[in-house]
């Protein structure tokens, strides 16, 4: 099984790792297209307020145009650790310890927008694209990443399960047939039920650990609803689509 996480836009600074090997991440059919993004951020970050509209970002975020100006050279970090934000609180991958660990680092990915797909331990550094973000003069993330990212999605979903927790823009970078999709409501004491915004993600946080952590190893939907529910989250299935309903 394979918990598809969507990134953050807040990421820890720093890492104690070697500067970015683009060779040296998994799913290297996305190598080219990587290449290229980072060579435009980079490139981009001499321009400040291009780089500023581009990433839908304020002088007071100048700090963001650094980091992708030093995407080459700067440190890097397991992905799983440079993301954070509240999902990633949630899912708190640093208090797993032994096997556990061990078995949420294999099952967990990243969809970006600068490297597509990624594993738990692909080392990278601090950068700022978002799944939305307009490079000048380029098309569209999702019209780029769509046709490499697409047959690499397919198939890891050939193999293992996949479970998506990606929101929609990132959802829209690259599809995964078959993937078990979620989302999170909040259920009103009149029986109403509306969308959850941004407690959706401490939600998620919470099923991605307990999912990425089991010694089970669920085969379908229905499964994943089991592991879900033995974590306490109230879970509800049709098909390949679940539904976390939480109190509002």
């Amino acid at each position: 099984m394979i918990v598809l996480l969507p990134p953050s836009e807040t990421k820890r600074t720093g890492g104690d790792g070697p500067a970015l090997s683009i060779e040296a991440l998994s799913s290297p059919a996305l190598a080219p297209l990587r290449t290229e993004l980072v060579d435009e951020l980079v490139a981009l970050a001499a321009d400040r307020p291009a780089s500023r509209r581009a990433l839908g970002i304020s002088a007071a975020q100048d700090a963001e145009i650094d980091r992708n100006a030093a995407l080459r050279t700067a440190p890097t970090m397991p992905a799983i650790d440079r993301y954070t934000g509240v999902l990633y609180d949630a899912l708190d991958v640093g208090s797993l310890k032994g096997a556990m660990a061990a078995r949420a680092r294999s099952r967990l990915a990243v969809g970006s927008a600068l490297f597509g797909l990624l594993r738990a331990d692909d080392p990278i550094p601090a950068y700022r694209l978002s799944a939305t973000s307009r490079l000048p003069g380029r098309p569209t993330l999702a019209s780029r990443w769509r046709p490499v990212l697409d047959p690499v999605l397919a198939g890891v979903s050939e193999c293992e399960l996949v479970v998506d927790l990606r929101s929609g823009s990132y959802a829209s970078l690259g599809r995964v047939p078959g993937a078990v999709c979620v989302d999170v409501v909040a259920e009103h004491a009149d029986g109403r039920r509306t969308v959850v915004s941004h407690f959706n993600k401490a939600h998620k946080g919470r099923l991605a650990r307990a999912l990425s952590s089991t010694r089970s190893e669920p085969a379908d939907a229905a499964a994943v609803a089991g592991v879900a529910r033995r974590a306490g989250l109230r879970v509800e299935g049709r098909g390949d689509h679940l539904t976390v309903v939480v109190a509002a």
